[in-house]
């Protein structure tokens, strides 16, 4: 997140402006139309950001009429339903938010909300601890995300799984991408808004400006992964692994990517060489690649427990590009972009 103005209150730490709604928020909202999908994406990054600044709030012991999250969803007409508290270092990493007023087919009426990573206070730690994870592939087999998708299965169990969203940033995008993927492979599609979501993989699209080249790049990749799976696929009888991808392929989850940050910027060329190597008739090379990465196939012929798909590689998405100019990475990765009224955006729907 951009640091932003700081405003110094002498009876209190000094706060930064960005966590004011009243000065950072998206005031132009003043009625929602949830069927406008600029609408639609500004209210779930705010409720991401309100989960930022509950927790900013638990850390500097601002409660009461001192807290500065609750005007983040009450402005739209949400209640807090529920904190989701990480039990290993009691932070508060999530929030689940009830609509108060009447919903209708296009609004939500639950909004499951994951923040990234905090790097001030003593969240830091275990937040970093979670980053690892997503890098190692392990998120699902953490605590926090236990305490995630027990709060995502309470709201379907209770409430019923329409008009249920999930949203979040950075690592609560690979939070919320996690949970609804799990979701998904039940056959319950939960709506899900991920921004600047982790994509583990060489930033080609950063730092490549060729397109020939990265499109050469990406072939080749395709074409040795789809050549590992073939190989592996006598070995791999029985499993998984396709046909749960198949299952995905009918969930669009709404991805918010910037290209001008290397954390989710792949993701950009990810969706576009799938749609190239269609194009050139080589999909079927692609569509077969694309279900997984050489490491987890590299490790399973190693004799490796075989490992479940990474988490980034996704069949379908709605991909919206933020193409307005960023001042420097802390732009194009700060939550704060995504309710902006004058957004150069770009957007596309990918289907396997």
């Amino acid at each position: 997140m951009s640091a932003g103005k700081e405003i110094v209150d002498l009876s209190g730490p000094a706060v930064s402006e960005r966590e004011h709604f009243d000065l950072s928020g998206p005031l132009h909202l003043t009625a929602v139309d949830w069927t406008n999908p600029s609408h639609r994406r500004s209210v779930a990054a705010s409720l991401v950001q309100s989960v930022y600044i509950l927790e900013r709030d638990r850390q500097e012991k601002r409660d009461g009429p001192h807290a500065l999250a609750p005007p983040w969803w009450e402005f739209f007409h949400f209640k807090l339903y529920k904190h989701l508290i990480d039990e290993a270092d009691s932070c508060i990493f999530g929030a689940i938010f009830q609509l108060t007023t009447p919903t209708t087919h296009n609004s939500p009426r639950f909004v499951v909300a994951f923040r990234g990573t905090i790097t001030k206070g003593d969240a830091f730690t275990r937040d970093l601890e979670l980053d690892v994870h997503i890098i190692r592939n392990g998120l699902h087999q953490t605590s926090r995300f236990e305490t995630a998708i027990q709060a995502v299965r309470h709201v379907i169990a209770t409430f019923g799984s329409s008009n249920v969203w999930l949203t979040g940033h950075s690592l609560g995008a690979s939070m919320a991408l996690q949970a609804g993927k799990s979701t998904a492979k039940t056959g319950i599609f939960l709506e899900v808004f991920l921004f600047n979501p982790p994509f583990l993989s060489a930033p080609i699209e950063r730092i490549i400006k060729d397109k020939n080249v990265k499109h050469g790049l990406r072939f080749a990749g395709s074409v040795i992964t789809a050549g590992l799976a073939l190989a592996m696929k006598n070995k791999n009888r029985g499993s998984g692994v396709n046909t749960t991808f198949d299952v995905l392929s009918e969930w669009l989850p709404c991805l918010f990517v910037n290209p001008s940050d290397h954390i989710c910027s792949e993701y950009v060329g990810y969706f576009e060489h799938r749609k190239r190597m269609e194009e050139i008739g080589a999909g079927q090379i692609e569509r077969l690649a694309t279900k997984h990465s050489i490491g987890g196939l590299l490790w399973n012929a190693v004799g490796g427990v075989e490992l479940e798909e990474p988490l980034h590689l996704i069949p379908s998405a709605n991909l919206t590009v933020n193409l307005t100019p960023a001042r420097d990475f802390k732009d194009a990765h700060g939550i704060h972009q995504w309710w902006r009224p004058d957004l150069h955006l770009e957007s596309n729907s990918y289907k396997l």
